[in-house]
């Protein structure tokens, strides 16, 4: 299957591109996101597709999003060398356990899911780059693990830098330890005194000031960047194919700890693409806005609480956007009327339901309640994240519908948690352990865009 591949932006204010010139550019110029123009029905590819490898769907996925734009062979190429670095040869491999399938998203460098994404993203910056001749400066906010992928995916490459902020004192010491024990000289670490909301603003400031934005040539590589969320939709087919052969079922359900609504957007991309997945299920833990967006269709932002699964504490979901455009009946203008006045009230309303959803909300206590039943009467430990998604799953199990719980990180990033939980030290990995002794880099800023762009400015010397 191949296709013409042009991007537009939720606000309508940037021209259309093609697939290379979105993966640059991340944030719309206007300041929206960017969305391929059509989405591809693939329902007549579903039977061949089911019986390929992950490397091997994961081209055939991402193949007609992409179209002509890389030259032929070579997304091939950039797929089989992000995912070679993956500890387990089935890239994502799937686990029967109590009553839901584990989707175990953490077999990449730094043990988290982006790194599906990320380790394909940093190949990608470097073909396109080394194909030009361009630099790129990578600047992005994290709220725990998208930083360590991201600096994981470009550490060392040639011509690029990447600045990541991330929340003071707000994640937990090991994803702390994991991007600021990097010391090639192209990564930049930066502690931001506040949030991640206040970090993902700083981040939006600076990619809103074009000027800036092309003197220093800034790229994203937060799931603000299109080719971020590309990569996330295979694991939805993949997911979707092997419960289907093991159950018998034509469909399933998945269900996603979601904070910034990144992950999930993906599997809504796989759903409308045709894969055989029946409902998402959205969980969040004690920060809900998404939940509670899709129970009343109020989107209101509240308080950040600080929670067991840091990663999730977000109040403001920067892909909503792209799902906005969607609801609205893909008009730009509705969407940009309609996120003006979430900036200025922090609150918008959307009518009606999206049958495709199911959402709810797990507290610190479920959290680890659930990581201690699935330990003792399973034998398989949940990270924080992970168990959100569990206890919210298990309220929507479906004898026709198998439920499919992705797993976005190992334990082992979440010691203190899981030693709460069950009572024992048993969340270890050779990878973390071997941090701890490491030197680290990082400085602390404000969080203001004033001060992010002069440290940028003062360390790319211009």
């Amino acid at each position: 299957m191949s296709r013409d591949s042009t991007y537009v932006s939720t606000r309508g204010g940037t021209p259309p591109m093609g697939f290379r010139d979105a993966v640059l550019m991340g944030l719309a110029t206007d300041g929206g996101l960017l969305l391929p123009a059509s989405i591809p029905d693939v329902h007549g590819e579903l039977r061949a597709w089911s019986s390929l490898s992950y490397p091997g769907l994961a081209k055939a996925v991402m193949a007609p999003f992409i179209g002509t734009d890389l030259e032929p062979g070579v997304l091939g190429d950039l797929v089989e060398r992000s995912y070679r670095v993956f500890a387990d040869p089935r890239i994502c491999p799937l686990t029967a356990v109590g009553p839901v399938h584990v989707l175990e998203l953490f077999h990449g460098p730094t043990l988290a899911f982006k790194d599906v994404a990320l380790q394909f993203l940093g190949n990608l910056f470097e073909y396109i780059l080394s194909a030009t001749g361009e630099c790129l400066n990578i600047v992005g906010a994290t709220s725990g693990d998208t930083g360590s992928a991201a600096i994981a995916g470009v550490r060392g490459r040639s011509g690029m830098h990447i600045f990541i902020m991330h929340p003071h004192g707000r994640v937990s010491p090991i994803q702390e330890r994991q991007m600021t024990t990097v010391l090639d000289a192209n990564v930049h670490n930066i502690a931001i005194e506040g949030t991640f909301d206040d970090g993902q603003r700083v981040l939006k400031e600076i990619f809103n000031d074009l000027p800036f934005k092309n003197r220093f040539r800034l790229g994203a590589v937060n799931s603000v960047n299109w080719a971020r969320v590309l990569a996330q939709i295979v694991y939805y087919f993949h997911a979707a194919f092997r419960v289907r052969e093991s159950t018998g079922c034509e469909r399933v359900r998945v269900c996603v700890p979601t904070g910034n609504f990144g992950d999930i957007f993906a599997g809504y991309m796989a759903l409308r693409m045709g894969a055989p997945i029946g409902h998402l299920i959205l969980a969040a833990n004690e920060n809900d806005i998404l939940a509670r967006f899709f129970a009343t269709g109020v989107y209101s932002r509240g308080p950040v609480v600080a929670t067991t699964s840091p990663s999730m504490d977000i109040q403001i979901a920067s892909n909503f956007e792209r799902y906005l455009y969607y609801r609205l009946d893909e008009q730009p203008t509705r969407v940009r009327k309609h996120m003006e006045a979430f900036a200025r009230s922090g609150r918008l309303e959307i009518p009606g339901t999206d049958a495709s959803f199911l959402a709810g909300r797990a507290t610190v206590p479920e959290t680890a309640a659930v990581i201690r039943r699935y330990y003792r009467e399973h034998g398989y430990l949940l990270d924080p994240h992970t168990a959100v998604g569990a206890a919210v799953a298990e309220r929507f199990l479906d004898d026709g519908e198998p439920t499919v719980c992705l797993a976005t990180a190992h334990p082992a990033k979440f010691p203190e948690a899981i030693r709460e939980a069950v009572g024992e030290d048993v969340a270890h990995h050779p990878t973390i352990d071997s941090l701890m002794d490491l030197p680290t880099r990082c400085n602390v800023l404000p969080a203001s865009r004033a001060a992010v762009q002069e440290f940028i400015r003062v360390t790319l010397g211009g």
